[in-house]
């Protein structure tokens, strides 16, 4: 019987781990960042092939995110029998994709700022967390606007890529942020994008179907780590969720506001365009220290879901050597050529990652 030969499962387990330990320990490389990289790659082509029109979006976005996930695809067939390469490969893939702990660094920042009173600090510090015009936001509703941002942000960010990592692999990590950042750029509603966007923002939308309603369920799992209610996010999730005009942003805003007993929701301006939103929650607006509960939420989410997508390839690659393994020869004939027939000549199935 031939030895069965590495798996990629185990060591792309531990590079999930290993990354979001990176990011909870590093953040974000402060220059050079692959993401940077890759924002300046798209607005390039941008330039040269932007039409008012969802066909050309569409053909944008497909090569950017092929590429991208294509270079996930490579690096998976390059380490495919090679687990002590695979894993710091897929460890820094994760690292340089996740965006939790610098989320959180932001938002602290803007805790410090509006503790101090400090509002013109605060208004600056606010387009690195949400899109919306800060310059006459008070500092409830800058409060807000970050709340919001660290709840939605803590799927985008955080675990989405963990879940397209622990669903598959390197092409999901690398393929997932290309989406993501796609969407940051072109997916909104401005005059120049509302069509040339639309396929970058309903990528974005898929693909964080399942995220947003991960993040939701641990938000409610983790409420009490940051002093909440596991049953009042659990019942505004339910009765909230939904009525945001995302179809994911809202779960996880919903969920993150009856955790933190908090209203969210109401008027955001983003240049010229305004939008009233539905509230979501029963409780008072958020203040400076609802901010850092709403990061110490987060971290305590994501860093369950990175918990969780480690666990869940673990246990598939541990699956999946044990569908390997030879038949002893004490077992009957038959039964031992109905085993051996599920993988032809004897040899171990090839799985993509």
């Amino acid at each position: 019987m031939d030895a069965v030969p590495p798996r990629r499962d185990v060591p792309t387990a531990v590079g999930l781990a290993l990354g979001a330990a990176a990011d909870l320990l590093l953040a974000d490389p402060r220059r050079r960042h692959p993401v940077a990289g890759f924002g300046t790659v798209a607005a390039a082509l941008e330039r040269r092939v932007w039409r008012d029109a969802r066909a050309a979006g569409a053909g944008y976005a497909a090569v950017l995110v092929g590429a991208a996930a294509g270079l996930g695809a490579g690096l998976d067939r390059a380490t495919r029998d090679r687990p002590a390469v695979r894993t710091p490969v897929v460890a820094v893939a994760t690292w340089a994709v996740l965006g939790g702990t610098s989320l959180g660094r932001a938002a602290t920042a803007m805790a410090g700022a509006l503790d101090a009173g400090d509002l013109p600090t605060a208004r600056a510090l606010l387009p690195t967390l949400a899109g919306r015009d800060p310059s006459a936001l008070d500092a409830g509703e800058l409060a807000r606007a970050t709340v919001e941002s660290v709840a939605e942000n803590t799927s985008d960010a955080a675990v989405a890529p963990l879940v397209w990592g622990a669903l598959a692999g390197l092409p999901g990590l690398l393929g997932y942020r290309a989406v993501n950042t796609l969407d940051a750029m072109v997916g909104h509603r401005s005059p120049r994008y509302a069509r040339f966007g639309w396929a970058a923002a309903r990528a974005d939308d898929a693909a964080n179907w399942l995220p947003a309603r991960l993040t939701a369920a641990l938000t409610v799992a983790c409420a009490p780590l940051a002093g909440g209610s596991a049953r009042g996010a659990l019942r505004v999730w339910r009765r909230d969720g939904a009525a945001h005009p995302s179809p994911n942003a809202g779960r996880c805003e919903a969920a993150a506001a009856g955790a933190l007993g908090l209203r969210l929701g109401g008027r955001n301006v983003y240049g010229t365009r305004v939008e009233d939103r539905p509230v979501l929650g029963d409780g008072r607006g958020p203040g400076s220290g609802d901010v850092v509960r709403a990061v110490r939420l987060s971290r305590a989410v994501w860093l369950a879901a990175a918990a969780l997508a480690a666990a869940a390839r673990l246990a598939v690659g541990v699956g999946r050597e044990r569908g390997n393994e030879p038949v002893p020869k004490s077992v009957h004939p038959a039964v031992r050529a109905a085993t051996v027939s599920r993988v032809p000549s004897g040899r171990p199935s090839r799985h993509t990652a």
